[in-house]
């Protein structure tokens, strides 16, 4: 079941870097959860499918591009840790990167929750995992 769910994983990714969060979240179960809990800057919380919509939107007015760039798949039961990379460019055209580490809840073959912390070792702990 892990490397299904390192597939989905994978597969949302992919459709980011295509088309957004409205992309990303096509698959995702109905109560989807994005949890910025833990994010620096003006947009920290945890949001529903539907505020992940209107954020993704606000987002991207923002910002000329972005792009996530994953560094690996760790998988963790019905967890899978990702490291990556954001990759953005700005409306002014200044080039931005952020290192951050998501961990993804899958239940049922659909993203139930996102999850992004700072720090790789908190992603794995939360995962049940250790460096």
């Amino acid at each position: 079941m892990s490397q299904e769910n390192v597939e989905i994983v994978r597969t949302a990714i992919d459709a980011y870097n295509r088309g957004g969060w409205e992309a990303a979240l096509k698959d995702a179960a109905p109560d989807f959860e994005l949890d910025w809990s833990r994010a620096i800057g003006p947009l920290r919380g945890v949001y529903g499918r539907e505020q992940v919509r209107r954020l993704g939107a606000e987002f991207a007015e923002n910002f000329e591009s972005t792009r996530i760039e994953p560094h690996e798949f760790i998988e963790a039961g019905e967890h899978v840790v990702v490291p990556w990379t954001l990759h953005v460019v700005g409306r002014d055209g200044i080039e931005v990167q952020a290192r951050v580490t998501w961990t993804w809840t899958i239940r049922d073959g659909a993203i139930e929750r996102a999850c992004m912390y700072q720090e790789r070792r908190e992603a794995l702990e939360a995962a049940g995992l250790r460096e």
